[in-house]
Formats: structure tokens, sequence, C-alpha cells
């Protein structure tokens, strides 16, 4: 597999995969920080900037931008997330310098039009309406905040109202300058590429970018508690979480496994208690949440108000049964077979398979290599995911929010605490 990493003289990589057979690139510069970087002054500072990216820079106007991608057949577009902020552009095979030229142009180059920022503080306001509308977007709003309280962990992403409206350009220039340094930056590219030329264009493109040292997020503390939204929605939605390992923890794996037998496909345990066989829920499923120094190992189902006592009684007991009891070896192996599966479908989207690299890169200074991957999967056993369940389930407390009508609100969440007490209130 030619996979390929070089480091720029000012400390940015350059790491591609080269895929012969496509006609297209997938590209893009991951850059290190996200919402997790914000102080509390600058909650959602990070998604406004990456929209404000494509409003204009010094060379280009907004329409510009979009008309110069387009006029290839290109994509072009961003994402922000907790730890890594995304600006990415999917190219044919001739048009790979255009898409590092754009990128680097709304990097290194953005304006930041005060007429421009009022007009997108209005899109991303509308954006946050938009979330406040969807109950699943509320619930796992609320369970981080549970989960990490007074942490950026803990805030949502698209910042509040109020927040975003408090923005400045200049605001938007100095966090730029700040945290998008060279060495918290990589280039990836997959698909119908040299990387040789990559490399090239990429010293032209952001070579001049002094070396600087950005500030460190903090660290991550969980906590964990119970929170409730009394909005009205028609279904009532619990998300179920607890603490979970990190990218850096080899148990990352077993807890991918553990997350696919609880809730991972129509095979898994909830999918056929919950719904086959009691007809509680349309969905359910189970999550394995990964970040640089911690996780979340948790569980997202929609019922009925008057379900929900009894959905979390089938949710708790299959937890409880993971943990006590050794599971079956057809189980682990179809487990372990949709966790590779999914590792090596990855590697025919140049896409997926850029975004990879990258991340892989931002956390380990190097791409993994999947044999390397596909060796952790094989390598969990039995008792390694009942020690995990039980290990997660007795951990700090459970991280708990609900959503929407319930028949008897504070007994459910009575059940949860009595269920998985957390150590401070066991103690008391």
């Amino acid at each position: 597999m030619s996979v390929a990493l070089t480091t720029l003289a000012n400390g940015m990589r350059v790491v591609t995969h080269e895929m012969p057979h496509l006609e297209t690139a997938s590209l893009g510069v991951w850059v290190g920080t996200g919402a997790r970087s914000e102080r509390l002054e600058q909650h959602g500072i990070s998604h406004l900037l990456e929209h404000m990216a494509f409003k204009g820079t010094a060379k280009r106007t907004a329409r510009q931008i979009v008309e110069e991608i387009e006029s290839v057949g290109g994509e072009l577009n961003a994402a922000t997330s907790l730890e890594t902020t995304a600006y990415y552009a999917r190219v044919l095979k001739a048009d790979i310098a255009l898409g590092i030229d754009l990128l680097a142009d709304i990097l290194l180059n953005s304006k930041f039009d005060e007429d421009e920022l009022l007009r997108e503080q209005d899109v991303i306001l509308q954006e946050i309406a938009a979330a406040e509308d969807s109950p699943d977007d509320v619930a796992y709003d609320l369970v981080q905040e549970a989960a990490f309280p007074g942490h950026a962990l803990g805030r949502p992403i698209l910042g509040t109202q109020k927040s975003v409206r408090s923005f400045s350009s200049s605001d938007l220039a100095a966090y730029m300058d700040l945290n998008y340094v060279p060495s918290s930056m990589v280039l990836a590219a997959a698909g119908a590429l040299d990387h040789d030329s990559i490399v090239a264009q990429a010293e032209d493109a952001f070579g001049a970018v002094s070396r600087t040292t950005p500030e460190l997020p903090e660290s991550a503390l969980y906590t964990g508690g119970i929170r409730r939204s009394e909005r009205s929605f028609e279904q009532s939605h619990i998300v179920l979480s607890f603490e979970g390992p990190s990218y850096r923890d080899d148990a990352m794996y077993t807890g991918q496994i553990l997350s696919s037998m609880l809730g991972g496909g129509m095979s898994s345990r909830l999918f056929q208690q919950a719904r086959e066989a009691r007809g509680l829920c349309y969905s359910i499923y189970s999550y394995c949440w990964v970040l640089s120094d911690t996780g979340l190992f948790g569980i997202h189902a929609a019922t009925g108000g008057e379900q929900m006592q009894e959905l979390v009684g089938v949710i708790m007991n299959e937890l409880d049964n993971l943990a006590s009891t050794a599971v079956g070896a057809n189980e682990l192996e179809r487990a372990k077979a949709q966790l590779k599966s999914g590792l090596l479908m990855s590697l025919e989207s140049s896409g997926s398979r850029a975004e990879q690299l990258a991340r892989q890169t931002l956390v380990f200074g190097a791409p993994l290599e999947i044999e390397s991957l596909i060796t952790k999967v094989e390598a969990v056993d039995k008792e390694a995911v009942r020690e995990l369940a039980a290990r997660t389930i007795v951990g700090r407390g459970p991280s708990a929010a609900t959503v929407g009508p319930l028949a008897e609100p504070r007994a459910l969440e009575e059940l949860i605490q009595r269920q998985y007490p957390s150590p401070a209130r066991a103690a008391e």
C-alpha cells in the first residue's frame, strides 16, 4: 500500500495514499484544533471560523471560490469537530494543484469582511435553531454537558446565539494565528496522485507559514451526571453514556467490538431485545466515541414516554449481561468481522481514507498500517470484552440525557442512579 509521509521544514506534515485505479483525488488540510480548544468566551469560534474561510480572501471573492472549484467539477467543504477542523476538496486528478491552491488561499488569506461576518452569523444562528429542533442533537449536547461539565468538551460545537454574535473579525484572525500553526496542520490526500508532486505544491503554498507552538487544550475530566430537557417532542429520547477509552488506549478496539455486540446492527443484542422481541423502539444503537485523551461509550434510543422505563431496563439488562458473562465465540467473530470490514471498506473511499490518514497523523504522528489495526482487532478475546464492559459500567458513573415526554422522569433518574451509582454517590 503506497502511503507516504513528509514533514515540511516548518513542521507541517503531508501524508498521502496513492490509489492509481481512481481518476479523482480527495485532499484537505486537517487542523488539530476544534471546539475543545476554545476558552469559555470563545465558545463557537472554531465553527464560525470554518464558515468564514469561504467568504472571501485577498485573491478571491466568496463567489469566485465556489465558481473555480465547480468549474472543474470539484467539491469544496469543511467541518468542525471537538478536536479538529477540516477543509477538504475532491477533484479530478488533473486539478489537484487547483485544490491545494484554493485550500491554501482560504486558510492563509481570508479577509473576514465585517459584512460577510454579519451574514454568516445569521446563518449559524439558523443552524443553532435547527439543532434545537432536533431531539437527537439536544440529547447529545446534554449528555456531553453531563459528562464534562464546565469543560469545552461539554459545550455544543455550534456555540450559542449570544456567543456567536459576540465575535469580531479581529477575534477570528487572532484565534487563527494562535491555533492554525504548521505543527498542528496535516495536508492529507488519497486517490490518483503523486506524493512528491503534492509535497512540492504544499511547500509552495504553506512553506512560508512560520513555525510556532499552539496552546494545548485543557485535559479532559469525565464527571458524569443526568440532564433532562422538558421540550415537547413526539418521542422521548435517551442517551446513556459512560466514560470510554481514548484513541491512545488499545482498549478502544475492544470498545468498538463491545459497541458492535451491544447495538451495532440488526443482529446486535439491543436491536434484537428492544425492537424485535418487544417492539419498544424503531431505532436503537450504541457507540464508542474516542478522543485523544478520553472517550464516551453509550447508547441512544427513542420511544414513547410510557415505554421509556421498560426500554431503559432492557438496556441495563444487556449491559449487565455483557459485564458478567463471557460472550459467545460466534458473536465475538461477528463483531470483529463488522469492525474489520469497516476498516477495509474505508480504503475504497478516497475521502474516508484521506480523513483517516489525517486523524491518525494528528494523534499518533504518523498513519497506522491497516495490517496492524486488523491484528489489534483480532487480538481482542472474550474476556477482554467482558472486562471492559464491567469496568465501563462501574467506572465514574453514567452520563445520561433525556429529551421529550416521560411518564415518570424522577423514577427514571432514580433507576439509573440506583443501577449505576457514581463513586461519589456511593460513598455518601
